[in-house]
């Protein structure tokens, strides 16, 4: 039985899950003590037959792959791990290219901190791939969380596991119940919240490297912070995270005032929303390309926190609804969760 499972979802990707591969028989890590089980979720690219052939060809990797109609990664993932046998699972994925260590990383923090301990590696920005000026500000986001985990400026929560680069004990996430296909976003976050209900606790390991060659286009990524933002509703409603919405509604109050302002000119307002995020977006291509990093940077970051706030404002029933919860955030004492606290020493 193998130390460890690579549970890989992948869609219409050949091109880079070809890399992500080659990645991966780089390992230092004993290629006899892993598995990959790459699953195609409908791919209809030729993914399929080059998995077939890659696992037939004498590869370095004991590589597995499993073919399902599409249904989202969660789906994709929940079909890895009913086929996983190593003790613990590595999720990876399909445009995520391992550094030759990573696998190594992950299995030197489980043997010291033992089995209640979710991993999460870093995800950085490919030297030798230019990412576009708005994933390129989602990167350097990431980047900021990672050098503060480092720094012990705060221990990683749910909050920050993405399954990009990520590994645990099999049988904890057999035990949480795996993935809720219901959720086609966030759902890597919801079993984050179910794995920290459990008694599961989360450890920052910066060497457990990969970069992240990511390509979305503006309108996709548009959509990844309204649908974060719906979800987070979801998960405080019905989910038992009581605590999710009053702390985002905290961490508003901390929002610059252009933050503050773009959300109560805009929200519910869709069509000055159209016309502040299309300014907002030219702007931050002019900027980024005469070099003025401060001006994409901001504009970025009024898009993705006004998306954000639409999706909770949608989900709440308007934005009457959410400037009540930002009101009541104001005047309420806020006391941290202790989903958001460090393990206890």
């Amino acid at each position: 039985m193998p130390t460890l499972s690579i549970i890989l979802p992948t869609y219409n990707r050949l091109h880079r899950l070809q890399v992500v591969l080659a990645a991966l028989e780089r390992q230092t890590y004993p290629h006899d003590d892993f598995e990959v089980l790459v699953i195609s979720d409908g791919s209809p690219d030729g993914t399929d037959d080059f998995l077939r052939a890659y696992a037939a060809s004498g590869s370095p990797l004991h590589l597995t792959p499993l073919f399902q109609p599409n249904g989202g990664v969660a789906v994709a993932r929940n079909h890895g791990l009913a086929k996983a046998t190593g003790d613990f699972v590595v999720f990876i994925d399909d445009d995520v290219v391992a550094a030759p260590e990573l696998l190594s990383e992950h299995v030197a923090v489980h043997r010291r901190e033992g089995d209640d301990v979710v991993v999460l590696g870093p995800l950085l920005i490919p030297p030798d791939f230019p990412l576009s000026p708005w994933t390129l500000w989602e990167q350097k986001m990431l980047n900021k969380q990672y050098a503060d985990m480092e720094a012990g400026n705060w221990t990683p929560t749910p909050r920050q596991f993405y399954t990009g680069n990520a590994s645990l004990h099999r049988q904890r996430l057999v035990d949480a119940g795996g993935f809720n296909a219901a959720f086609r976003r966030a759902e890597d976050v919801e079993l984050g919240y179910r794995l920290a209900d459990a008694g599961m606790y989360f450890v920052y390991a910066p060497q457990a490297r990969a970069f992240h060659y990511v390509e979305r286009s503006f309108r996709s990524w548009l959509d990844i912070p309204y649908a974060y933002g719906r979800n987070d509703v979801i998960f405080t409603r019905d989910r038992g995270q009581t605590w999710l919405i009053p702390t985002i509604m905290k961490e508003y109050h901390e929002r610059k005032s252009s933050i503050r302002a773009l959300a109560r000119a805009c929200l519910d307002h869709a069509q000055l929303t159209r016309l502040v995020i299309t300014l907002l977006g030219k702007a931050a291509l002019a900027g980024a390309a005469i070099h003025q990093h401060g001006i994409p940077r901001a504009a970025y970051s009024g898009i993705f926190n006004l998306r954000h706030y639409q999706g909770i404002a949608d989900e709440l029933g308007g934005r009457t609804a959410f400037f009540a919860e930002v009101e009541r955030a104001r005047v309420t004492p806020y006391v941290k969760p202790d989903i958001l606290k460090p393990k206890p020493k």
